[in-house]
C-alpha cells in the first residue's frame, strides 16, 4: 500500500494538531498502521499503532494521555490527534502499515513494509 502523511505545522507549545495517515487501497483486516517519529541523529520512535482487526491501538508511554490514534477505515483514513503539544514533540512524524504484524512486534518500525514521506511537526515554546 502506498501511504500519504499530512497535517504538520508550526505551533505554540500547548496547541493541538491532528495529523492523517491516508492510504492508497483498502486497509484489509491483517493490516497494522501505525505513527512513529524522527529527528535527527536518532533513530525512529514509536508513537501510536491501530490494528484493522478489533481496531486495537497501542500508545508510546512518552505520548499517553496527550496523543490518540484514531481511524476511518471507510475513508482509508488513519488519524493522530495530538493535544498539549511540548517542544519535545518536535520531529518528523511518519504513518506507517505492515500486514501480518504481531501485537508485539507493532511498536518496531522494521515491522512495518510500507512507509508515507513524513510531515514535518514544529512546537515552539
Amino acid at each position: 500500500v502506498q501511504l500519504q502523511a499530512f497535517g504538520g505545522g508550526s505551533v505554540q507549545s500547548g496547541a493541538s494538531l491532528r495529523l492523517s495517515c491516508v492510504v492508497s487501497g483498502r486497509i484489509l483486516h491483517g493490516y497494522t498502521v501505525g505513527w512513529f517519529r524522527q529527528t535527527p541523529g536518532k533513530e525512529r520512535e514509536f508513537i501510536a499503532a491501530i490494528r484493522r482487526s478489533g481496531g486495537t491501538t497501542a500508545i508510546a508511554d512518552s505520548v499517553k494521555g496527550r496523543f490518540t490514534i484514531a481511524s476511518d477505515f471507510d475513508k482509508n483514513t488513519v488519524y493522530l490527534e495530538m493535544k498539549s503539544l511540548e517542544a519535545e514533540d518536535t520531529a518528523l512524524y511518519y504513518c506507517a502499515a505492515g500486514y501480518g504484524i504481531i501485537i508485539s512486534a507493532q511498536r518496531r518500525a522494521a515491522a512495518h513494509a510500507d512507509w508515507g514521506q513524513g510531515t514535518e511537526v514544529t512546537v515552539s515554546s
